[in-house]
């Protein structure tokens, strides 16, 4: 009997990227995938291994203002209504959401149709369209423990950890080699949009602090926005800095493996990621999160000892110098932290969670007589 099931995810790559994970491992188990997200996943549509990937209708839900708030809802009520549609095609035996409003109508319209669901929540604290969603679920997939979860929700929990992209586990298992004190320091730098632009800001002032020993070994990789490029590059070329830029890098769990010390945000993939990989960082919780999930997620990694979280606020450039400085001096300390990094890392993450998505559908097909 053919199994199916049907992905949704916000389209971003914090979303999207364990569903990817999900769909490659179902795909091996002989499952026929889907995805429903929204237009912003066009640039990972090549990449996503389902059969089709719908995009459905969404907004997110903010502030009181009426005219706002009925605009919404007509569009969560279309998207609902284009769920509905694809659920009545494909006929999934489970949906599994991956979080962001896009997961509320197809997530919602499940539930509605009488079909499982999976949520798979990958911050340490639930978003808030995962908290709407959480007391319909059937099971409530988690990538670490959570932070003030609900009494009621916590039979519907199993901590599957939070699946990583093929590429990260092929990157996964190299030994970490501290820099050497007359070698290389490759640093690695990235965010999204906002982040990007905070660290193109920031970085070429911080290195600029740095003293001529340090500067000739540094050897950066940075994301930045298009629109940052010529400006960061410039800047680094005045400074004598051997730097690579650009605006996405589609090998950034090879980039990971290959760097001293990363600077980059806290999202819940990305921690996963350099947990898996076992790669020191220095992370950047984004500012003014309702949830304060990213702030979450760079206390996971910092209580092993696995990277050194820093608000943005109290960033600067002579702050950064100052890391730098340090870490350039006492590659010892990297060393540690990668070794700490690795254990909180879940590299059958993507198994588990699979394992899960059997269980339930399991259930189901019994319950409809389809099973032994």
């Amino acid at each position: 009997m053919t199994k199916r099931i049907l992905l949704t995810a916000g389209g971003t790559g914090g979303h999207l990227f364990p569903a990817q994970a999900l769909a490659g491992e179902l795909l091996k188990r002989g499952w026929v995938v889907e995805l429903a997200t929204d237009e912003r996943a066009g640039k990972f549509h090549a990449s996503f291994p389902a059969s089709a990937i719908h995009v459905i209708s969404s907004a997110t839900v903010r502030g009181r203002n009426p005219i706002g708030l009925a605009r919404t809802a007509l569009k969560l009520a279309r998207g609902y209504w284009q769920a509905r549609k694809v659920l009545n095609t494909l006929k999934p035996d489970v949906v599994v959401g991956f979080g962001g409003y896009p997961t509320f109508p197809p997530m919602f319209a499940a539930k509605a149709a009488g079909i499982p669901t999976i949520l798979h929540e990958a911050n340490g604290v639930m978003g808030r369209a995962n908290k709407m969603l959480a007391k319909g679920a059937t099971a409530i997939a988690t990538s670490f423990p959570l932070e003030n979860l609900p009494p009621d929700l916590a039979g519907k929990v199993t901590e599957t950890g939070n699946p990583v992209r093929e590429a990260v586990l092929a990157a996964a298992g190299r030994p970490y080699t501290p820099p050497e004190a007359d070698g290389p320091f490759h640093l690695l730098v990235f965010g999204g949009s906002q982040g990007a632009r905070v660290f193109s800001d920031l970085l070429p002032a911080a290195v600029s602090k740095l003293d001529e020993d340090i500067l000739s070994r540094l050897r950066i990789v940075q994301q930045c926005r298009p629109e940052d490029l010529e400006r960061v590059e410039a800047a680094y070329r005045t400074l004598g800095v051997k730097a690579e830029l650009g605006s996405f890098f589609q090998d950034m769990p090879e980039r990971i493996s290959a760097a001293h010390l990363v600077m980059c945000r806290s999202g819940a993939s990305t921690v996963s990621e350099l947990a898996v990989l076992g790669r020191p960082s220095i992370l950047v919780p984004l500012p003014g999160a309702i949830d304060q999930d990213q702030a979450v997620n760079a206390r996971l990694l910092e209580n092993v000892g696995g990277a050194w979280p820093i608000r943005e606020i109290d960033l600067h450039g002579e702050r950064v110098a100052q890391e730098l400085k340090r870490f350039s001096a006492a590659p010892e300390l990297l060393a540690a932290a990668a070794n700490a990094a690795l254990t909180a890392g879940k590299p059958d993450a993507v198994k588990r969670l699979a394992d899960l998505v059997e269980k339930v559908a399991g259930k189901r097909q019994k319950q409809n007589g389809d099973g032994a």
